[in-house]
């Protein structure tokens, strides 16, 4: 087998409805979450500007660990592609723990999503309990997810749209402020906005460094696209697009549009809560233009957790494929989705309703930080699955892809590094060690789940080769 060859898992029964122009808006709306839209404002206030620096940093690592995944997914593109390449490469109970653990961050990425929502619709109706919103918001996208795959690629491809267009209008009207100075921020909008209160670390560096575990959360799924392999009509053209647009994509919407925002309201005026982007057009003083980025910022967190529905369900349906999860969750409805996985992928989701219930203002902290443990931990295992892939074709006992990643295995290593960096800011942070518990607690469930497996099914814990079928 040749380097120009694809491997391919056996159809999976998976209807292969999206499309190269919606591939590449799910990739394009990955990377533009509530995380920038909501969490931007706190993360400013702690760091002042330079959290531009830290986004480009992050971002950097993020493009390294999509790389290491392209890679991989063009070696063998599978839908629950982390999962498998963990099993594969390091063996069962590691596709076993990180294929549920990768189905946890994205159900509390939704609630995360689903609390900003309900935050959103405070802007407009201060009345309305968030915990009715999210709830309302949680039914209408689970019928949704239910219909189609190619219903749930249209949404994501018009709510992405809505974001990618509105980014833009922003960076062009906050240029337009700097360049021509009108509006109520006209005056006072300056590129020296970016160091004259206090300097570019007002807060120091290590408050700055501090916000990376916030930053990281910003970028959780962007790796969404690797989910999408099984079901992408021509997975070895459109991948590798998708993920070479990514840093032009994190260049532009993430360090050019604070960069600009900063540039046009000081830094000392963004606060916990509050998006700084909402913030920034009601300094400018355009009409209705707050309103406007807040329904935005809304479409914003309706399509991550629209995604998280979207990635939940055939992430169970790959675990039940394996025997690490109920069977019935292999099951496909008439229209070809994993209708049971969603379901049930979706009452855990409710329990952010509750949450914001219960604790509404304390909601989007607690999710947040175990959604990105979470991640954290999903990217380790591509990381590593890929060194240990790049080794075993180095040694020419495994074909090579025909989308290698720059530089083999190095960057991999130091985007391994980075990771253990963050964890250990987490850790040392009082306010977001407690998602290194919820970890904890969830890593000891897991390992009891597969004594019991071990036990019931001795086979489960053998390694398996992968079924592969050449594509030219």
């Amino acid at each position: 087998m040749t380097s120009a060859q694809v491997t391919e898992a056996p159809e999976e029964g998976y209807e292969r409805g999206l499309g190269s122009r919606q591939v590449q808006m799910i990739a394009i709306g990955g990377a533009i979450g509530v995380g920038l839209f909501l969490g931007a404002g706190a993360n400013i206030a702690k760091a002042g500007p330079s959290l531009i620096l830290m986004y480009a940093l992050a971002g950097g690592v993020i493009f390294f660990i999509m790389r290491a995944l392209g890679e991989l997914l063009l070696y063998r593109p599978v839908s629950g592609s982390f999962a498998e390449y963990s099993r594969e490469f390091l063996g069962p109970f590691f596709g076993y723990f990180t294929g549920w653990t990768y189905w946890l961050m994205w159900v509390v990425t939704g609630m995360a999503e689903l609390t900003a929502a309900a935050i959103y619709i405070h802007y407009w109706f201060p009345s309305v309990p968030q915990w009715a919103t999210a709830l309302v918001f949680l039914v209408v996208l689970f019928v949704a997810n239910l219909i189609s795959v190619k219903l749930f690629g249209e949404i994501e491809f018009w709510f992405s749209m809505v974001k990618v267009t509105a980014l833009i209008g922003m960076i062009v009207i906050g240029l337009g402020v700097l360049t021509f100075g009108f509006s109520a921020a006209g005056d006072t909008a300056t590129v020296s906005n970016l160091w004259q209160f206090d300097g570019f670390f007002p807060k120091g560096v290590g408050s700055s460094l501090m916000t990376l575990q916030g930053v990281m959360f910003a970028y959780l799924a962007v790796e969404l696209v690797g989910v999408t392999a099984g079901e992408s009509a021509n997975p070895e053209k459109t991948l590798p697009k998708a993920i070479n647009t990514l840093p032009w994509r994190i260049a532009l919407f993430y360090v050019g549009a604070l960069t600009v925002i900063l540039c046009v309201v000081k830094w000392t005026e963004f606060a916990e809560g509050v998006s700084p982007f909402v913030k920034a057009f009601a300094v400018i003083g355009i009409p209705a233009g707050a309103g406007i980025v807040n329904f935005v910022v809304l479409t914003a967190a309706l399509s991550s957790c629209n995604s998280g529905m979207y990635s939940t369900g055939r992430m169970l349906r790959t675990l039940a494929d394996n025997g690490e999860a109920p069977k019935a969750f292999s099951r496909l409805s008439a229209t070809r989705t994993p209708a049971l996985g969603i379901t049930v992928s979706v009452a855990f989701m409710g329990i952010g309703v509750v949450l914001n219930y219960i604790v509404p203002e304390k909601a989007f902290g607690y999710v947040t930080s175990v959604a990105t443990a979470a991640g954290i931990w999903t990217w380790l295992m591509i990381l590593i699955s890929h060194v240990r892939y790049r080794r075993e074709v180095v040694s020419g006992r495994l074909p090579a892809s025909s989308f290698p990643a720059p530089g083999g295995s190095v960057c991999s290593w130091i985007a391994i590094a980075f990771l253990v960096f963050v964890t250990g800011l987490i850790a040392y942070d009082a306010d977001s060690r407690v998602c290194l518990y919820v970890m904890a607690g969830w890593a000891t469930a897991l390992g009891i789940g597969w004594l019991v497996l071990r036990n019931r099914t001795p086979g489960i814990t053998e390694p398996r080769e992968p079924a592969l079928e050449k594509v030219l």
